[in-house]
């Protein structure tokens, strides 16, 4: 089991000198990119998972779509109700549209292997996180972005953790991926830091690390794409 990475001077995991970690648009760098998410994570991927997930490909795939899907619906949820913060529209509205190419992408994936569309339970990860939102605008919104900074960091740490055991073809497409959505969370933290203080942001992040390392490192008994330790014999894929 990973163990979560110490608090920097400001109190918070990960948290750089830059408020909330984001960093200005330059041009990608897959190794930069990976080095970002890896410090925004409260904690890495237990290998336990990865070992995990050749065993439920299926349900990985299946999982990853209903993610994709998920993600583009927050984003548009997000875009509806906060048409007026500035910058909100443009990056939801930008980051909708790819997360619904990428869930075209692995239907597409489904298809070819012959993987039948079924209904697939949601982990407890989303849930997990979202007990903390508070219910009051504007802490609202700050919290839900910040969830969605978490969701989106650990997608891609997980596309990551998966590149060396999946088939070729596979880490291929996760590779694009990755390439494709690491700076999405910094998308969410850029719009944190303008509804909210540096006091505000680097506290509630704190909160919702600590839960997020909870949830990805205590033990879980169905396996998804975000699900937690797995639980031994009584892992269940359904």
């Amino acid at each position: 089991m990973s163990s979560v990475r110490p608090a920097d001077a400001a109190g918070t995991p990960g948290l750089g000198p830059n408020r909330s970690g984001a960093t200005p648009r330059s041009p990608f760098d897959i190794e930069q990119g990976l080095t970002a998410v890896r410090s925004f994570l409260p904690c890495a991927t237990p290998e336990a998972w990865v070992a995990a997930a050749m065993g439920h490909l299926d349900i990985l795939l299946l999982d990853h779509a209903n993610c994709e899907r998920k993600a583009a619906a927050t984003a548009v949820s997000l875009l509806f109700r906060y048409e007026r913060v500035p910058g909100l529209p443009e990056r939801m509205s930008r980051l909708a549209r790819e997360e619904l190419r990428h869930y075209e992408q692995v239907l597409a994936i489904l298809a070819r292997r012959k993987v039948g569309l079924r209904p697939v339970t949601a982990s407890r990860y989303a849930g997990g996180l979202r007990e903390l939102v508070r219910a009051s605008e504007p802490d609202r919104l700050v919290d839900l972005l910040l969830c969605g900074a978490l969701v989106e960091a650990r997608s891609c740490e997980r596309f990551a953790a998966l590149l060396p055991v999946l088939e070729p073809d596979l880490a291929r497409f996760y590779r694009r991926l990755l390439v494709s959505e690491a700076r999405h969370f910094e998308d969410y933290l850029l719009l944190a830091d303008t509804v909210a203080t540096v006091e505000e942001v680097a506290q509630r992040l704190l909160l919702f690390k600590q839960r997020e390392a909870e949830l990805i490192t205590s033990p879980d008994a169905q396996f998804r794409f975000h699900s937690g330790l797995p639980g031994g014999e009584q892992l269940a894929a359904r």
